[in-house]
This record gives structure tokens, C-alpha cells and sequence, in this order.
């Protein structure tokens, strides 16, 4: 029995690589079409399957990626292939276009610069469904509800991860930075509010093995007053869990019970503080 969804939806099957620009989703939505995002594992096929066109080396997410789309019988792709996803975004999307003739791909570079909002990343909620409603939100255009933000006690900088299970082990008071908070504000190639961390809470600065920000996290650690970079491949396993676990039970907010939104400030930018 195949494990993929049959063609049953009204519209067409798009699937999305990265975020695609706001005007995009907006057209995809007004024309009925269905939105799978090819980032997530979608489906049960072994990640072994996209050895045969991607390096090992490539990180998770775009294995996924190619799992999904080998799997899913889509009309078309759109990818992601400027600054805000990566440079071995475009080689997939050449792969891809080689490897499926009957789906169109289409690569895009989302410069989106309007800020659509953030309550997602610091409203009181646990990470794992924060993340999770972060990453659907990619799949509509439609306004976030107004979600107060709660006392920070914990920060999870970085990409979502492949393997949401390590999301589990954070409290429901973390807020959330990095790629993923560009990833709710729809503004995918905004580096400034990437570097955005608060320097008072442990922040864990996560990213998958073989992601270029993987530089990025772990130097911003580096300069984090309570900072730890972790990164995992396919799947988080026990040890990056327990030092995770360790990490966040071992560290201490500053000031927790002052009940005061806490600075947030970019790190790498000039005429800040260092901490």
C-alpha cells in the first residue's frame, strides 16, 4: 500500500521548499490548491531514498525535502533558493527538476521585508506545538491572533528540527528566536531579527548538522552569556537530549520573578551592549 495521499483535493498539490514570498502563498490559497511543506516528514519512506540524488552531507531538512517530493506526486514545487534558505537549495531544485518531469519547479528568492508578526515565538505555549503551529503558518497568509507574550524563562534559537521530540524537554515559557522566528514574521532573509536573542535566559542555539547556520549558532553561543549549541542530523538522540535537559535544569534565568518582559538584542550588531 503506498503512503502517499492520492490526488483527491480540489485545486492543485504544491509542495514548498523554505518559505515561499507572501504573494505566492496568497495565490496558492485563493486558488483552492493544496499546500504540502515538503520540509516536514511527510512521509514514511526511509530518508536513505534521497542518497541516490543528494549528498549525505546535505543537511536533513533537503533530504526530506526530496523524499517528499519523490513520494507525493505534485503538480509543482515551489523552492526557496535566495538568502533566506541556502545555496544547496538551488542545486536541489535543479535536481529535482531533472529527477521529476511531470512536477513543475519553480525557484523563488523571498526578499519579503513587511513584518507580519511574532506573537507565536513568545506567547506561553509548550515549544513543541509553538513550533508546530509556526511551521503551518508558512502554508497560509491569513493574520495571526493576538497572543500576549509571557515572562521568558528559557530561549530556543535555530531551525525547526527535523525531529520535534527534543522540542519536548523546553517549558512552555520558552520564547523563541532565530531562523524560525523569521520563519512566523514571513521574512525569511532578515538577518538582523536572526540575530535577535535575549541575553538574560539559557537559550539553547540549535541547527541540523550540515546547515550553514550551524556557524552562525554556534558562534552566537559563543558570545551568549547562557548559551549551548547543539545540533542534530536525522534524528535527536539521547545524548544531545540529556545535554539539553541538563542545560536548561541547570541554568537560571536572571531576575526570574521580576515579572518584566526581559531586553532582547542582537548580538553581532554594533553600538549594543556586550555581554
Amino acid at each position: 500500500m503506498s503512503n502517499c495521499p492520492q490526488k483527491t483535493q480540489i485545486g492543485k498539490r504544491i509542495g514548498i521548499i523554505g518559505i515561499p514570498p507572501l504573494a505566492i502563498i496568497k495565490d496558492l490559497e485563493a486558488n483552492g490548491d493544496t499546500i504540502f511543506d515538503l520540509d516536514e516528514p511527510l512521509v514514511k519512506t526511509n530518508i536513505e531514498l534521497a542518497s541516490s540524488f543528494l549528498p549525505r552531507v546535505f543537511c536533513a531538512i533537503l533530504r526530506t525535502a526530496v523524499v517528499n517530493a519523490l513520494s507525493l506526486q505534485l503538480d509543482s514545487i515551489y523552492i526557496d533558493v535566495g538568502p533566506g534558505k541556502c545555496d544547496c537549495a538551488l542545486h536541489t531544485a535543479t535536481i529535482l527538476a531533472d529527477i521529476l518531469p511531470g512536477t513543475t519547479v519553480i525557484k523563488t528568492r523571498n526578499q519579503d521585508q513587511i513584518d507580519f508578526g511574532t506573537p507565536l515565538c513568545t506567547a506561553r505555549m509548550p515549544l513543541l506545538d509553538k513550533l508546530s503551529a509556526i511551521t503551518r503558518s508558512v502554508q497560509s497568509a491569513r493574520p495571526y491572533p493576538n497572543l500576549p507574550a509571557c515572562v521568558p524563562t528559557a530561549g530556543f534559537w535555530g531551525v525547526p528540527p527535523r525531529d520535534f521530540s527534543l522540542l519536548s524537554l523546553f517549558p512552555e515559557t520558552t520564547h523563541v528566536y532565530g531562523w524560525t522566528r523569521c520563519m512566523e514574521n514571513k521574512t525569511p532573509d532578515n538577518q538582523q531579527l536572526e540575530e535577535l536573542v535575549n541575553p538574560d535566559i539559557p537559550t539553547v542555539f540549535f541547527a541540523q548538522s550540515f546547515c550553514a547556520k550551524t556557524a552562525l549558532a554556534r558562534h552566537l553561543a559563543g558570545k551568549h552569556p547562557h548559551g549551548l549549541y547543539v545540533d542534530c542530523d536525522v534524528t535527536a538522540g539521547n545524548s544531545a537530549k540529556a545535554k539539553i535537559q541538563a542545560f536548561l535544569e541547570l541554568s537560571t534565568p536572571q531576575n526570574p520573578a521580576s515579572g518584566m518582559q526581559k531586553p532582547e538584542f542582537c548580538l553581532l550588531s554594533s553600538g549594543l551592549p556586550t555581554f
